[in-house]
C-alpha cells in the first residue's frame, strides 16, 4: 500500500515542494526513511511513533519505507514529522487518502502529539502557492505568519489529535486570516527601539550629524560617524530606524521570511512591521556577519535586510571579517556556495559605522588629552580598508558636545517630524526611478541612472577643491545647518 502527502522544505530563504511517500509492505517490522534525510529527519521516526501512540493510534507492525522526493537533495527539518504521521495513518487505513489531496502539511510533533512551530513557513507558503496547492496545514503558532503571505488557505492545528478529528469529519479547524493592511498601519515606526523612547528629540547639539542622519535615511546611504567617546555616535545610530519610511507589504514579507528562516521571528507574530536594527559585536565571525554554516543560515547582513546594520567601534572588527562586507554592499545579497549548491540571501541594508578618530579617541577634540602621534593615528585608521571606506557614502565628524549644549532646555526636532520629510523624499525618488526596476532611492542607482540624473553643474566641475579628497579618507563633513534650514533644502538633496 502506498500513500503520498505533500510537504515542503526550505533552502536559503526559498522553499521547494517535497512529496512524502509512505509504503507499507509485508516483512519484518521496520521503519526506514530514505531520500537523503539528515539528523532531524532521521530522529523524527521516534517522535512520530510516540506521538501516534499518545493520540491512540499505533504505526502498523509491517515494513515501512518513507521516501522524501526529490531524493537527491539533503533534507534536515523536523517539519516532516506531521506529513510522515499522516502518511502512516493513510496506508494503515485509518485516514482517507482523499482528505490529504490538494493540501500540504508541515509541523514538528511533540511526543504527546502537540504540534510545535517550524522555521521558514512564509517561504513554504510561497512555494505552495506557486505549485497550485489549495491550502497548507501548519502548527497553530505558525498560522498567523502563513496567513499573512496569503494566496492559499491556511489552517493552524494545535495538536495531531485535533487535526485527525478535522480530517475525519469531526470538529473543523477554522481557516486563519490576517489583515496585513491593519498590521502595517498600526506599526510603530521606531520598532523595537521605539518602546524605549529612542527619539531624535533627545539629541543635543550635533546639527551636522543630525543632518547627515536625515540624508542617509532619505537616500539609503551608508554612514560613518567619527568622533571621540561620549559624543553621541551610538545614540545617533540607534535613532536612524525611527526616521526611515515604513515598510511596504512586499518589504515586510521579505523581512518576515528572512527572520522566519533564521528562527528569529517572535512566536505568534504574523508580520514584521518595523525595520530591523542589528548590532553585531566586533568579535563576530565572517559566517556570523554574512551567513554560512551547514546548512547555510542567514547572517547579520541578511537579518538587517531593509533595515540598519550598525557596526560600533569599526576598527576593532577583524579585517578579514570587514572585507566580506564588500560584496553584499554592492549586490544587496549574499551568495554562499556549498557542495550541495549555491544559496542566496537578500541583504539590502543601510550600514552605519562608528569609530574613534585615533587609538585614545581624543584626536581633534580641542583638548590636549590625545597622546597619539601621526604614525599611530594612521595605523589605527588603516585597520579599515580603503575599498570598504569607499563604499560608505557619508563620512561625518561628530565632535564632543559642550556642557552648555547638554544642559540646554530644548532638544532638536522629533523623529516623527524628520520622518515625514524622509517619506516625501523617498516618494520623489520612487517617481524619478519609476522606469528603473530595483532602484528605489539614490543609493541604489547604477551607472545608467547616474548618467541620467546626476549631472554636476559647471560651478562644481570648475571648483578648485573638486576631487581633492581621496576615496576612503576620513573627515568629509556634512556642513552644519540652521534648525529651520532642513525644510527648505529637503533631505538627501532631492
Amino acid at each position: 500500500m502506498l500513500a503520498s502527502v505533500a510537504s515542503a522544505a526550505v533552502r536559503g530563504v526559498e522553499s521547494y515542494l517535497v512529496r512524502v511517500e509512505v509504503n507499507l509492505s509485508p516483512g519484518l517490522p521496520m521503519f526506514a526513511v530514505v531520500g537523503l534525510p539528515e539528523g532531524a529527519v532521521r530522529e523524527g521516526r521516534e517522535r512520530v511513533t510516540a506521538a501516534l501512540q499518545n493520540v491512540g493510534k499505533s504505526p502498523p507492525l509491517r515494513r515501512i519505507i518513507v521516501n522524501l522526493a526529490p531524493a537527491d537533495v539533503k533534507k534536515d527539518s523536523s517539519a516532516f514529522d506531521l506529513p510522515i504521521a499522516l502518511g502512516l495513518l493513510a496506508v494503515a487505513g485509518e485516514l482517507e487518502p482523499a482528505r490529504l489531496e490538494e493540501w500540504a502539511f508541515v509541523g514538528e510533533l511533540g511526543l504527546d502529539g502537540r504540534l510545535r512551530p517550524v522555521r521558514g513557513v512564509a517561504a513554504i507558503v510561497e512555494a505552495c502557492r506557486g505549485a497550485g496547492i489549495r491550502g497548507l496545514v501548519v502548527p497553530a503558532e505558525n498560522a498567523p505568519e502563513a496567513a499573512a503571505v496569503g494566496g492559499i488557505e491556511v489552517v493552524g492545528a494545535p495538536a495531531l489529535g485535533a487535526l485527525l478529528a478535522h480530517l475525519g469529519g469531526g470538529p473543523a479547524l477554522p481557516c486563519v486570516h490576517v489583515d496585513t493592511g491593519r498590521l502595517l498601519a498600526g506599526a510603530d515606526a521606531r520598532g523595537a527601539d521605539g518602546r524605549h523612547g529612542a527619539d531624535l528629540v533627545d539629541v543635543r547639539g550635533q546639527l551636522g550629524a543630525r543632518r547627515a542622519l536625515e540624508v542617509a535615511a532619505a537616500g539609503g546611504h551608508n554612514l560613518l560617524l567619527v568622533g571621540p567617546p561620549g559624543s553621541g555616535k551610538t545614540m545617533l545610530a540607534r535613532r536612524l530606524p525611527g526616521i526611515l519610511p515604513p515598510l511596504c507589504l512586499d518589504e515586510a514579507l521579505e523581512v518576515t521570511k528572512v527572520l522566519s528562516v533564521a528562527g528569529r521571528l517572535p512566536p505568534g507574530r504574523a508580520l514584521m512591521t518595523w525595520r530591523p536594527f542589528r548590532v553585531p559585536h566586533h568579535t563576530v565571525s565572517d559566517a556570523g556577519l554574512v551567513g554560512g554554516g551547514s546548512p547555510p543560515h542567514p547572517g547579520e547582513v541578511s537579518l538587517a535586510h531593509y533595515g540598519v546594520l550598525f557596526l560600533d567601534e569599526l576598527p576593532e572588527f577583524r579585517r578579514h571579517v570587514l572585507e566580506v562586507l564588500s560584496q553584499p554592499m554592492e549586490e544587496d545579497a549574499v551568495a554562499i556556495s556549498r557542495a550541495g549548491g549555491p544559496v542566496r540571501f537578500p541583504a539590502r541594508f543601510v550600514l552605519v559605522a562608528a569609530m574613534n578618530p585615533c587609538f585614545c579617541g581624543y584626536c581633534g577634540d580641542g583638548s590636549d588629552r590625545c597622546t597619539c602621534d601621526p604614525a599611530r593615528i594612521a595605523r589605527y585608521r588603516a585597520r579599515v580598508s580603503g575599498p570598504l571606506m569607499d563604499r560608505i557614502d557619508l563620512h561625518v565628524e561628530v565632535p564632543a558636545v559642550s556642557f552648555d549644549e547638554l544642559s540646554g532646555g530644548g532638544g532638536g526636532e522629533s523623529s516623527a517630524a524628520v520622518r515625514e520629510r524622509v517619506i516625501a523624499a523617498r516618494a520623489q525618488q520612487r517617481a524619478r526611478f519609476a522606469d528603473a526596476p530595483g532602484v528605489t532611492c539614490n543609493a541604489h542607482m547604477g551607472p545608467g541612472e547616474l548618467r541620467r540624473h546626476v549631472r554636476p553643474s559647471s560651478e562644481v566641475l570648475s571648483s578648485p577643491t573638486a576631487g581633492d579628497r581621496p576615496a576612503g579618507s576620513i573627515g568629509a563633513r556634512v556642513p552644519p545647518y540652521a534648525q529651520g534650514d532642513t525644510h527648505d533644502r529637503g533631505p538627501g538633496g532631492v
